[in-house]
């Protein structure tokens, strides 16, 4: 039996990167996989390749939810759906995130704003939902849950944020997570936090991008920069975290609650 079996879990921004890649590694660990994203085509091209039944590490099935996790009906109505395909909800995996590359005196309140919504009020809401349902299993059969929110070392302080915007925002999950386990512990609910260090993922590229053009250098030459300061001097690929939250997930960490783990190569001191 895999680690996760008859286990359901919903992962948020599942079209691409890391959500793409932890919604994969759950299912193949034995999950009921929902892939959430606000494009709805990638999240179905996420859920038809979660492993499926009879292949190695398999999974009842996946699915797809288009959602917004910025806006409260739709995060409402994206839990409601995966109750209703899968009748419980063991574990979500709040990682929807939006960032741009900016020097803090040109963000303007837009920005702020776009960041916010989604970084910190959408996991907020996203964790409030998923421990309703949690707090309910619990009442009903001892089950509670696990929450997995994905925050990033720019909350811890990291100077090669994107933006401070995004860096407060990802500060709010960590301060959210260590809350939110302190009073939805005696619902058997573990909450955690994974702070990924510097991405090899579109979004990142597109921030790598954007550096590199500012400073006269290569995709290439920007990326090689990088990973020299990463003391292992390695750069993070999406399987990395992946890894970090199945393990979250597992019976392994279940008196594991209120700490955010960097993933980041030793770059950034917790």
């Amino acid at each position: 039996m895999t680690i996760l079996q008859d286990k359901t879990v919903l992962v948020t921004g599942a079209g691409a990167g890391i959500g793409r890649a932890i919604a994969i590694a759950m299912a193949g660990n034995g999950a009921t996989v929902a892939a959430a994203d606000i494009d709805a085509a990638a999240a179905a091209r996420t859920a038809a390749d979660c492993p499926k039944e009879g292949e190695a590490g398999s999974n009842r099935r996946a699915i797809a939810i288009e959602a917004d996790c910025g806006d409260v009906a739709s995060i409402d109505a994206m839990v409601a759906r995966t109750i209703a395909e899968f009748g419980r909800l063991d574990i979500i995996v709040n990682n929807a995130g939006v960032t741009r590359y900016a020097y803090i005196m040109d963000l303007t309140e837009a920005d702020w704003d776009r960041i916010h919504r989604v970084n910190a009020k959408g996991v907020f809401f996203c964790l409030q939902r998923a421990a309703r349902e949690m707090m309910n299993q619990f009442e009903t059969n001892g089950g509670g849950g696990r929450i997995i929110n994905i925050a990033s070392i720019s909350g811890r302080g990291y100077a090669g944020a994107s933006n401070a915007a995004y860096a407060a925002s990802k500060g709010a999950v960590i301060a959210l997570t260590k809350m939110a386990a302190q009073q939805l512990g005696r619902y058997n609910i573990n909450v955690n936090a994974i702070c990924p260090g510097v991405p090899r993922t579109e979004l990142g590229a597109r921030n790598a991008a954007t550096r590199a053009a500012a400073r006269g250098l290569s995709i290439e030459q920007m990326q090689a920069e990088q990973e020299a300061q990463i003391p292992i001097r390695r750069a993070n690929t999406p399987e990395d975290i992946a890894a970090m939250a199945v393990f979250l997930a597992s019976p392994g960490a279940r008196n594991i609650t209120g700490q955010s783990y960097n993933v980041d190569g030793g770059l950034v001191p917790s």
